[in-house]
């Protein structure tokens, strides 16, 4: 039963560390850097695949569980590509439009500097959720011998 909550964590854990190791995400290890909203792979992707694929194989490919987590991963992952990655447009746009207004203290102040990379590319996604996908299988093959 623990399994259930046990491998989605592992996954993201894994996902997430291993954004450290990939020389694009620029990444340097902090807390902050830790939880971070983007990179490769996507942590989010690994968890809800995890998810749903631990709910197939332990409560059958058919039953309400797995559709409601298939369906709560379809919602995740489509956030992470479209609207958080919107939003990641949208505050660099913002951020050069604060810096083109000149050196200003109330602007500083006003407008602090807006977080751009928070949503995650098509490849990000499809190897988070391979790391979900595989952490999910194995830990459930492990698990059940």
């Amino acid at each position: 039963m623990y399994i259930i909550i046990i491998l989605p964590l592992t996954a993201t854990f894994l996902a997430q560390a291993l954004k450290f190791f990939i020389k694009s995400n620029q990444k340097k290890f902090n807390l902050r850097s830790a939880f971070s909203y983007s990179g490769m792979p996507s942590g989010h992707s690994a968890l809800v695949i995890s998810l749903a694929v631990i709910m197939g194989l332990e409560t059958g490919w058919d039953s309400p569980l797995f559709s409601f987590t298939a369906i709560y991963a379809f919602l995740v992952i489509r956030d992470a590509l479209g609207l958080r990655r919107f939003i990641g447009r949208h505050s660099t746009i913002i951020n050069k439009l604060v810096k083109d207004l000149g050196d200003d203290d109330v602007l500083e102040e006003n407008y602090p500097k807006l977080i751009e990379n928070i949503g995650h590319t098509i490849p990000q996604v499809v190897v988070g959720g391979l790391i979900g996908a595989v952490v999910s299988i194995v830990g459930y093959y492990y698990f059940n011998i």
